[in-house]
């Protein structure tokens, strides 16, 4: 699994930035303040997206896509949970998908296999399939949201309603 210290920090750090997401670093051994699952995923508070080095990039981008795809209104508040719907978590997942193309030495064939190690389930049994074969509601729900275009690509917008 590919962890934030194998990775481009600034590069990622930017990645976040554009999407209005500040990339904080916790001491090794620290809790991350803000995680959802605890241990080294990644925690979020506000505009702060919180890590250690041993956070998995995936973890890192599952948050930002949650940051991106919530309402402002819940973006206010946000503290640990993200909350929404299934619909916006399957948004989520394939967003995160997306965004590992823009990390260097990610990108999304390694996003798959993190995703699937982690332990992400999908009805068609792996991530790869479900993103290639299964997750049209996923694209539509982003595309209906402005976060991709109409060929599934960044539009680098944060949702807005």
């Amino acid at each position: 699994m590919l962890r934030l210290a194998d990775c481009d920090h600034g590069a990622l750090a930017r990645l976040l930035y554009a999407y209005g997401l500040d990339l904080r670093l916790v001491a090794a051994g620290d809790a991350i303040p803000g995680s959802y699952w605890g241990e080294s995923e990644a925690g979020l508070k506000g505009s702060t997206l919180l890590a250690r080095h041993d956070t998995p990039i995936h973890s890192i981008l599952h948050e930002a896509a949650h940051f991106i795809c919530m309402t402002p209104e819940r973006r206010v508040g946000l503290d640990r949970d993200a909350g929404g719907d299934d619909d916006e978590e399957h948004a989520v997942c394939y967003l995160q998908v997306l965004l590992a193309d823009g990390v260097r030495g990610f990108g999304r064939e390694r996003a798959f296999r993190d995703m699937d190690e982690w332990g992400y389930s999908f009805r068609l049994g792996s991530t790869r399939a479900w993103f290639e074969q299964d997750a049209e509601g996923a694209r539509e729900w982003l595309q209906a949201h402005g976060i991709i275009d109409a060929d599934a690509a960044l539009t680098g917008g944060l949702r807005d309603a």
